[in-house]
């Protein structure tokens, strides 16, 4: 059975048409021309624009468009032509590149959403969570000889620390210090920490002060 693209290069030349005079005429591209009449349609975009080439072709040779448009959806398998543009454009090669693209790109945005979450979560962390407290003297259940005796421990920077209600020392690192006057029996030391926002957290120490 004679295909559809002999049909149409034999109308063409029994006219004496050259291929370039029909792009010429119909706006087709040579290379599209050349496709269809060797029937090569995975060379061509995508289906709508196959099937407008091809009846632009048969119309302008002057062909029967109903009978010809149906051997051409015979011969034409759109379920195996899914490119949206010509081959030469969208080789494996080109594909496997744009994936990677859009995986650096999806990965670089999710980096930077999750650069500026953190940014957001430890400046404003401490609206969120009362500031970190440790004692590191003296320790719990000490017992002393001396009515004299320093409270030291750490906090985060720029907090506001009291023990038994005087203010603390606190260095640029959080470290804190304060030297109190403690009597003789069981005594218990409170140690507040507040932080810009309101945000308290409490420690105590109880120890035992003896007489020497």
């Amino acid at each position: 059975m004679i295909r559809l693209g002999d049909r149409l290069r034999e109308e063409r030349k029994r006219k004496g048409y050259t291929v370039e005079e029909v792009a010429k005429a119909t706006k087709i591209r040579i290379g599209f021309l050349d496709s269809i009449e060797k029937g090569d349609y995975k060379s061509l975009p995508s289906a709508a624009y196959v099937q407008g080439f091809v009846k632009n072709y048969v119309e302008f040779l002057g062909l029967p468009s109903k009978e010809l448009m149906a051997l051409f959806r015979r011969e034409f398998d759109e379920k195996e032509h899914l490119g949206v543009l010509p081959t030469s454009f969208t080789s494996p090669k080109d594909i496997v590149v744009n994936q990677v693209r859009i995986r650096q790109t999806i990965l670089l945005v999710g980096v930077g959403l999750l650069a500026i979450v953190m940014y957001i979560f430890f400046q404003y962390r401490a609206a969120i969570f009362s500031p970190s407290l440790n004692i590191d003297s003296p320790k719990e259940n000490m017992v002393v000889n001396s009515q004299a005796i320093t409270v030291s421990g750490k906090t985060e920077p720029n907090v506001t620390v009291t023990v038994n209600g005087f203010p603390a020392l606190v260095d640029d690192s959080g470290n804190f210090k304060k030297d109190i006057t403690v009597f003789a029996g069981s005594t218990t030391i409170a140690v507040k920490a507040v932080n810009n926002f309101g945000k308290i957290s409490s420690l105590e120490r109880h120890i035992t002060v003896i007489n020497r």
